[in-house]
């Protein structure tokens, strides 16, 4: 499972969880979106980004994308708070520069945090009971 037709896995927690989803627009310029995809692979990811993203207690952080518009599901346990996190993320180690190194591609004040670029989007609909 590793295309949009085929779906995509995830994981499996022996604890419940609670999932957060948020949307971001980049810019409308190919060369960009490319290299912000790159800059997303697993060979160019810092990896003091994913620490801090574990350490502030997320789970599993995912994003997709359709032209310019992105889509990332965060989930965490169910004492996890948002704000308290997002606080704490933005005084990690290289995550402000992360923000700065990631701004030029996004349509989002370069100077906001994390939580400030990313919009927190309501669940208007589920299946489930």
């Amino acid at each position: 499972m590793d295309t949009p037709q085929e779906g995509y896995r995830v994981q499996t927690y022996h604890v419940p969880v609670k999932r957060y989803c948020q949307t971001l627009d980049l810019r409308d310029n190919p060369e960009l979106i490319a290299e912000y995809r790159k800059r997303h692979s697993r060979a160019e990811v810092w990896p003091e980004i994913l620490a801090g993203i574990r350490e502030v207690g997320i789970l599993e952080m995912e994003i997709y994308i359709v032209g310019t518009r992105l889509f990332m599901i965060v989930e965490t346990p169910l004492d996890f708070d948002w704000d308290t996190a997002m606080a704490r993320l933005d005084t990690l180690p290289r995550q402000r520069e992360w923000e700065a190194y990631m701004s030029v591609f996004q349509q989002a004040d370069p100077q906001a945090s994390s939580a400030g670029k990313w919009k927190l989007m309501e669940r208007m609909f589920h299946l489930y009971e």
